[in-house]
């Protein structure tokens, strides 16, 4: 058997083996590797690597945790919308039973929504035109009710507004003599006060577009809310739209002519025939070919049960209001019983609530019926359509005085309701000129100053003389040098020609001055230039002599930026010599 210490250690030979590697790593350079790691401890055996399974145990791992963080949901931003709305009432049926004091928040709603705002759509019914005597139509004293009675119709008056009309020649005739009636009575009447509200709105270009669903054109007949027929398919469309026709117009149900009404065409069951229609009819049975037969007039308002001529052209309409995004939306004086108007003002009512501003309103007698509708409306106005335009004051369309909205409390309109009709007195107050400060004011001086403390009111200092200069100063020397140059000049007489001999004499003298001419240096520095001497300094004089026994400096007028320059014409000599300079000048 062999001896255990002569077997090999495989742990011992990992560990040697594991050195070498180490130490051939440190034979490398210095500069291009890190230094080696220390050996490992001592009983330190290091981890074997992982297997084939662990890994691939470990990816899996991995992609669990992957899948994990993908399926869960991403966390989304927090959005802040449109703060929540709520619905307010306004009660104008009973002022007594409830004063308009207790409700001026609702009111000054009311009136700032129709006064100020920019984008209103109105969406009118019947009730706008109640109090021009145009009857509605679903009250207890409408229309359906009266024609029901009047024609002793089993059903509700609803059937004469049906297309089913001209299939029964009685209900023709009651048709006929319905229109009539309603013709008549829309000639008769005029705008209400709630129609020159709409008027005024158009007119100050404050109301984006008028739906009404009214046949009786009082609202067409102002000018601002002039409408168009047939209604283009395309913008730009007017601002008065009619849903359901009108009782000015009556059209060919064959070849679509268009005419004015006239009222006295339509009486009894037969219709009237198409002008077009005829004429055409005639010409072609004149030349020898066959009659393709003569329509029949009837007034162009939308029945129940039939297609409306100008669908395609009203939805593009609604459409392109409701991309616009209103500011305000009116629904007055209708009941909502017809489906294409519902949807049109639940969708208003949606874009409209979404901006800050918006508004949406219901103005009727009764109360909006239905759950979609229980919140869409900010404020709710339970009265009559007048006195809304009566509270809001604005003038009619073609008044243009300046618009003046008096503020008053409740106390005052209170009293003003019982007592007789007061007058107002506005005094006019003078406008003050309006003063433009041009320029900049400079501050005016008080009582504590004498004036003597500006520098330019100090009296002037007189110059003292330069007691070391001598002489003349330089600028009256230099003034009287001019002065004697110019009466030189004045007393000068032209010289007559010199001889030859003369001007050889000149150059031959000009020739001695030019060689003994000193000349001069060049250009003073920086500072030469500080070194000037005082006007007054006569540089020419000659130097005094000085004893052979006193010394004096070499360049006595030497100086350097930090000493001062000399005010002295003179050199200046001292008396005796300093005490303690005689030794060294010896």
């Amino acid at each position: 058997m062999a001896d255990p210490a002569s077997l090999p250690n495989p742990a011992m030979e990992n560990e040697s083996s594991d050195y070498n590697y180490l130490s051939d790593l440190s034979d490398l350079s210095d500069l291009s590797s890190p230094p080696a790691s220390p050996p490992p401890a001592t009983k330190f055996y290091p981890s074997p690597p992982p297997t084939q399974d662990e890994h691939q145990q470990h990816q899996q791992q991995k992609r669990a945790r992957a899948s994990s963080s993908q399926d869960e949901p991403a966390k989304k931003r927090r959005r802040v919308g449109p703060p929540p709305r709520s619905t307010q009432l306004l009660d104008l049926t009973d002022p007594e039973r409830l004063p308009y004091g207790d409700q001026r928040a609702q009111i000054n709603l009311l009136t700032k929504t129709l006064r100020s705002h920019r984008k209103i759509v109105v969406i009118a019914g019947a009730g706008i035109s109640t109090s021009a005597g145009i009857p509605d139509f679903r009250s207890a004293d409408g229309l359906f009710k009266s024609v029901q009675k009047k024609h002793n119709l089993k059903a509700s008056g609803k059937l004469l507004f049906d297309a089913a009309v001209y299939r029964d020649e009685s209900l023709t005739a009651s048709f006929h003599e319905m229109v009539r009636t309603l013709s008549k009575e829309a000639a008769a009447s005029n705008p209400t006060a709630f129609h020159h509200m709409l008027a005024r709105m158009a007119h100050d270009n404050r109301l984006s577009r008028l739906y009404t669903q009214n046949i009786d054109c009082i609202d067409s007949s102002l000018p601002p809310l002039l409408t168009q027929v047939p209604l283009p398919p395309k913008a730009p469309w007017p601002r008065c739209i009619q849903l359901h026709g009108s009782l000015d117009k009556m059209v060919c149900q064959k070849c679509r002519h268009l005419a004015e009404l006239d009222r006295n065409l339509f009486d009894g069951p037969e219709a009237p025939a198409c002008p077009a229609c005829t004429e055409t009819d005639d010409l072609r049975t004149t030349i020898g070919q066959r009659s393709h037969g003569v329509g029949k007039m009837r007034p162009r308002i939308v029945l129940y049960n039939e297609h409306n001529p100008d669908e395609e052209a009203i939805a593009a309409v609604m459409n392109s209001d409701i991309r616009s995004r209103p500011d305000a939306v009116v629904v007055v004086g209708t009941s909502l019983k017809i489906p294409g108007v519902r949807r049109l003002v639940k969708s208003l009512c949606k874009v409209v609530r979404s901006r800050r501003n918006g508004v949406a309103m219901w103005i009727n007698n009764e109360p909006p019926v239905g759950k979609e509708f229980e919140d869409c409306w900010d404020l709710v106005v339970k009265g009559n359509c007048e006195e809304v335009a009566r509270l809001v004051g604005l003038q009619k369309w073609d008044d243009n005085t300046p618009q003046v909205f008096d503020e008053c409390n409740e106390l005052d309109y209170e009293r003003a309701k019982k007592e007789q009709p007061i007058s107002v007195v506005v005094h006019h107050t003078p406008k003050k000129s309006r003063v433009i400060n041009a320029g900049v004011l400079t501050p005016t001086s008080n009582c504590d100053e004498s004036g003597t403390e500006l520098p330019h009111k100090q009296p002037k200092q007189q110059l003292l003389a330069n007691p070391a200069s001598k002489g003349k100063s330089l600028m009256n020397v230099l003034s009287a040098n001019k002065s004697n140059n110019t009466k030189k000049s004045t007393n000068k007489k032209p010289a007559a020609k010199a001889s030859k001999k003369t001007q050889a004499t000149k150059a031959q003298s000009a020739k001695i001055t030019n060689f003994s001419k000193v000349t001069k240096g060049p250009r003073a520095s920086g500072l030469a230039k500080q070194i000037k001497v005082e006007k007054g300094d006569i540089s020419h004089k000659a130097m005094k002599t000085v004893p052979a026994n006193v010394s004096r400096p070499m360049f006595p007028n030497l100086v350097n930026k930090y000493s001062e320059v000399s005010n002295q014409s003179e050199t200046i000599s001292p008396k005796g010599i300093p005490k303690g300079l005689g030794n060294i000048i010896d």
